[in-house]
């Protein structure tokens, strides 16, 4: 238990230590770019990045003549930072950051999706939820303040009528790393754990906690895209060519693994050791694999009543409209 707690607690430090490291600059701003970076978080629900990179995909699109990098980052934050600086070109993140940043002003383009599912709600060992009424008063953990999995997880509940004490409910919300979640768990900190995967899976497997809500079952969790293929308004209206090149290499990837799914598993294993140093057990990827979907599809309804969701919960202060944020062009 001990052991594969402190793994995922290492991949997440880890990731936040390499989100700094790399080359400053990004490649140039014209056209036939020689260098293009690709960022992706070190986690199950970037695996189309993983094997295009383990593939070549990104290079053998983009011609000999352009060399390809990568960054990983722990959290959507740092990500949105790298994009805005030019650091990095293009890469997966989750639809939250993407649309909390389009939503700023921010220069962000979703322009394919990546993954599905991934969410999935644990109660601790000895709490018995046998309703929907049996959360309220309840104290929950997710990553975020209105992050993805937290905005899942109380549209989920208010459409019982069950809401939060930020806005004047029962549920007592707090927030952290999901490497402290299996500890808190243990201690009696918290009762609710919304954890994305493969958190879930090693929560499940290591403290005996009890999926309560299915990544099928809360909300949005078959449609809205746990990561999406993003990159800048300036890349697509200076680099058109490099976009649709970095659109056919990520759609190859989700081809790939959902061709070889028992091959994608062994390169995301791989990837997150090379990254981090540390290596997850085969038997909680192979648990995380069954909750989340591929696919280079992006429903953008789906996007738009997830907003509208965090609106309606106050994550938001104005009622966004993302017609413009999603540019599918190039997968068509």
């Amino acid at each position: 238990m001990k052991k594969a707690i402190l793994i995922l607690t290492f991949l997440f430090t880890a990731a936040m230590v390499l989100a700094g490291c790399g080359s400053g600059g990004s490649s140039t701003t014209t056209a036939g770019k020689e260098k293009i970076v690709i960022g992706y978080f070190p986690n199950i629900n970037h695996v189309p990045a993983m094997v295009a990179k383990d593939k070549g995909f990104f290079e053998q699109q983009l011609g000999d003549g352009t060399t390809i990098e990568y960054k990983t980052f722990a959290e959507g934050g740092s990500f949105m930072t790298a994009l805005k600086t030019g650091e990095i070109d293009a890469g997966l993140v989750g639809p939250g950051p993407a649309m909390n940043n389009f939503s700023t002003g921010a220069d962000v383009k979703i322009i394919a999706g990546a993954s599905t599912g991934g969410t999935v709600v644990l109660a601790r060992k000895g709490v018995e939820i046998n309703s929907v009424e049996d959360f309220a008063g309840k104290t929950f953990i997710t990553p975020g303040v209105g992050c993805t999995h937290d905005v899942q997880y109380e549209t989920y509940l208010e459409e019982q009528g069950i809401t939060s004490q930020r806005i004047g409910g029962t549920m007592k919300h707090l927030t952290g790393q999901p490497a402290q979640y299996a500890a808190m768990l243990k201690s009696g900190k918290v009762d609710i754990a919304v954890a994305p995967e493969p958190w879930a899976a090693v929560i499940e497997k290591e403290t005996g906690a009890e999926v309560v809500i299915g990544w099928d079952e809360v909300s949005f969790g078959e449609t809205l895209p746990a990561s999406v293929m993003v990159t800048s308004g300036k890349m697509i209206e200076e680099n058109p060519e490099t976009v649709q090149k970095i659109i056919n290499a990520h759609k190859e990837a989700v081809k790939f693994i959902n061709d070889n799914p028992a091959e994608a598993q062994e390169i995301t294993i791989k990837d997150i050791k090379e990254t981090t140093g540390q290596e997850l057990e085969k038997d909680v990827v192979e648990l995380a694999w069954e909750r989340i979907g591929f696919t280079h599809e992006v429903d953008s309804q789906a996007i738009q009543d997830f907003s509208d969701s965090s609106y309606a919960l106050k994550f938001l202060k104005d009622k966004p409209d993302f017609k413009t944020l999603i540019d599918r062009s190039f997968l068509n």
